[in-house]
């Protein structure tokens, strides 16, 4: 069997995660323990991110032509790549809150939503809260001015209630 016809399925593999993922980020894992290394694929897990580790050619071939394609020039020594298809912020915040307790895990770059950033931008982009996060405050703050006003309304019923 030709080299091609066993590579073929790989990339075909990383491009098929890739196909509608709001962001991709690429880390250098050197250095991670095996404990570390698993919990860190568990808290992706749970955020629905796939993180993998997979050839640089291998990737750099998979990226050729799509928005991803930036990240090839990142393709240097031990890679993983985080994917998510949900929340465009999940794979960069929990990467870089991973790397304070894990120094040995550096963050390479990404592209999220179909923008290119690099570890300092990652970085930033790691410090937006999640969809569900930003939600919950939009409707706490739409509902605060209405609660208020309801417990206006009650004093001043119970005010008048007092005088009658």
């Amino acid at each position: 069997m030709a080299k091609v016809e066993i590579k073929k399925p790989i990339v075909d593999e990383i491009s098929e995660l890739l196909n509608g993922a709001k962001s991709a980020v690429l880390v250098d894992y050197r250095g991670l323990t095996v404990e570390q290394d698993t919990k860190l694929r568990k808290q992706l897990r749970e955020a629905g991110v796939v993180y993998k580790v997979y050839k640089n050619s291998m990737i750099n071939f998979a990226v050729k032509g799509t928005e991803f394609e930036e990240l090839s020039k990142h393709l240097e020594g031990p890679t993983a790549i985080a994917i998510s298809k949900e929340d465009a912020t999940a794979p960069a915040r929990i990467l870089f809150n991973f790397t304070k307790e894990a120094d040995k895990l550096e963050l390479k770059a990404g592209v999220v939503e179909g923008t290119y950033y690099d570890e300092n931008g990652i970085k930033v982009i790691a410090t937006i809260p999640s969809r569900e996060e930003l939600l919950s405050k939009l409707l706490g703050s739409m509902q605060s001015p209405i609660t208020n006003f309801a417990r206006v309304i009650k004093q001043i019923a119970e005010k008048n209630e007092a005088n009658a």
